[in-house]
């Protein structure tokens, strides 16, 4: 079944994408929640004009996304855990600590924008940000154990890795 997007949906595509997905999905979530549209021709024809008029007002969007993504440039996280002694943490890092983290450096970003695995142990990992479909920018994250310093946490960290 092919769906016209109305919003961003992380993992399946982007505002006003005609996207395939299956019948259940798209009939019994996405139209229901308002996400999107039946991909009729009519309306194929409806976005295609939409697009054009909106063209200046998409280049206004993206240029924005692009000044956010610049700020990011060189920022890398590091992020303090409690941590068992085999290098494992005590629950899991998600993308809500990566935004808060975000946030103490004085960049706000929302936190359903970032993709990444939840990490669950001591290493160096990479979170996905994304701020349009064609800006995407990649933050360092660094899980250092709370307790031991950090040059030497992030000594053990390149170790794991490495094995």
């Amino acid at each position: 079944m092919e769906i016209i997007l109305k919003e961003d949906i992380i993992g399946l595509g982007y505002k006003n994408d005609i996207v395939n997905v299956k019948n259940g999905y798209g009939r019994n979530y996405l139209i229901p929640q308002g996400k999107g549209v039946i991909a009729s021709p009519s309306a194929k024809k409806i976005l295609a004009e939409n697009l054009k008029q909106q063209a200046k007002k998409l280049a206004a969007i993206k240029a924005e996304a692009e000044k956010k993504g610049e700020a990011l440039n060189g920022v890398a996280l590091t992020i303090a855990a409690k941590v068992a002694a085999t290098g494992v943490t005590y629950g899991s890092i998600t993308v809500a600590q990566v935004a808060e983290e975000l946030a103490k450096k004085g960049i706000e970003v929302d936190r359903k924008i970032i993709t990444m695995k939840d990490i669950k142990k001591v290493g160096e990992y990479e979170a996905t940000i994304h701020f349009h479909k064609e800006v995407e920018v990649k933050v360092p994250v660094t899980v250092v154990a709370e307790n031991a310093p950090v040059e030497e946490a992030k000594a053990e960290a390149k170790a794991e890795v490495a094995e």
